[in-house]
């Protein structure tokens, strides 16, 4: 049960309905306070106080270590973004020439253009169409073979929703000796996730969706019997074993995740995404989780129950997450997404029609007004 309390956390203004937690997520008040009182310490002492900053940076690294169930935090790093994560997968492996990469051709650009630039090094792209087969995670499997390095998806497809099954993927993974990573932005915050559970190798994702966090601090998870597979393109200060230790000529890379973290941390992002995690993970994920998943039944079926509207998404329990996407047979859906917007209705244009994305302080009452605006559109 969500308690008033924590849905007031979203201090959203009374004629705004939000539904794009897909894109990029408003803030909880509790965030919007420790970003001021992080704005106002630095323009008052500066930085006298790092200590207690990096007591907050540990913090996060324990957050996220919760948030995904890693065995520590030595296998969490904290990057700028999604795309710097997966570069340094990508830029880290040592590559031959006739390896292949597996992955889906619905996937999210950052999902796919990494992959593509490796070709110069003789390393070949499978992108699966997901949309052509009953089975997805079948159809990915059947797509690998023994030169097959890396198995690349999303947890939940950022156009349509597509929820895919983790640990039957992972299980192929791990017995057929291929690596297996998960960018997991369309569900971590929103769902549940056991990198245990999945034999995930590597999973990342930016904080600044479910997790409603800020641009600018991404999880980096890397499974501690791989870390050493990953060579190292960045180097500073802050990837050593020794961090603090300015004048030492002699130096070591960090055995942790640490090591992928060449510079200075986003001291200010760190503030701002441990406080949205604590909200997260005060509520409990699984209970965030059930009501996402609610919602997203709830939208499917007013949905499904208007002539004028399609579905696009999966409809059935355990192929959705949080994200409904739709479109309107006699309305442009760039035009009905314009109209959404001016009135007061948070969405997105994606995969051909609307996308609608709810967390878990969304009301019942929001999303009636959200599918009653869709009808009133012309």
């Amino acid at each position: 049960m969500i308690s008033d309390i924590h849905r007031n956390e979203l201090d959203l203004q009374s004629d705004l309905i939000y539904l794009n937690h897909a894109a990029v997520a408003p803030w909880p008040q509790r965030t919007v306070k420790a970003v001021q009182q992080f704005a106002t310490e630095n323009g008052t002492t500066g930085p006298l106080h790092y200590e207690r900053w990096l007591r907050v940076e540990h913090h996060l690294r324990g957050q996220l270590k919760t948030l995904i169930n890693a065995h520590s935090t030595q296998e969490v790093a904290l990057l700028k973004n999604t795309s710097e994560a997966l570069s340094v997968i990508a830029y880290g492996l040592r590559w031959q020439r006739g390896d292949n990469i597996v992955s889906i051709a619905q996937e999210f650009p950052s999902n796919r253009i990494v992959w593509e630039s490796l070709k110069s090094q003789g390393v070949a792209l499978r992108l699966i169409d997901i949309n052509a087969s009953d089975d997805p995670e079948q159809a990915l499997i059947e797509a690998t073979d023994e030169r097959t390095r890396l198995l690349s998806v999303s947890s939940v497809q950022y156009a349509a929703g597509l929820r895919l099954d983790l640990p039957r993927l992972g299980q192929h993974c791990r017995s057929h000796g291929t690596l297996f990573c998960v960018d997991a932005i369309q569900s971590l915050g929103a769902l549940p996730f056991d990198v245990e559970a999945i034999d995930a190798d590597f999973v990342v994702a930016d904080g600044h969706k479910w997790m409603l966090g800020p641009e600018g601090v991404a999880l980096f998870y890397c499974r501690k019997a791989v870390i050493e597979e990953l060579q190292l393109r960045q180097f500073g200060w802050h990837m050593v074993e020794k961090a603090g230790n300015y004048t030492t000529t002699e130096w070591q890379v960090a055995a942790s995740a640490r090591r992928f973290e060449c510079g200075s941390p986003n001291m200010l992002g760190i503030h701002a995404l441990s406080a949205s995690l604590s909200l997260l993970l005060e509520v409990g994920i699984d209970t965030v989780a059930e009501q996402i998943l609610d919602s997203t039944a709830y939208l499917i079926q007013r949905i499904q129950a208007e002539p004028q509207l399609k579905l696009l998404s999966a409809d059935q329990p355990g192929r959705f997450g949080g994200i409904v996407t739709f479109r309107h047979n006699s309305i442009d859906s760039s035009a009905l997404h314009r109209q959404l917007m001016d009135n007061g209705i948070a969405c997105a244009a994606r995969g051909g029609g609307i996308r609608f994305s709810p967390h878990f302080y969304n009301s019942r009452e929001e999303l009636d007004r959200a599918i009653n605006t869709v009808l009133s559109c012309r």
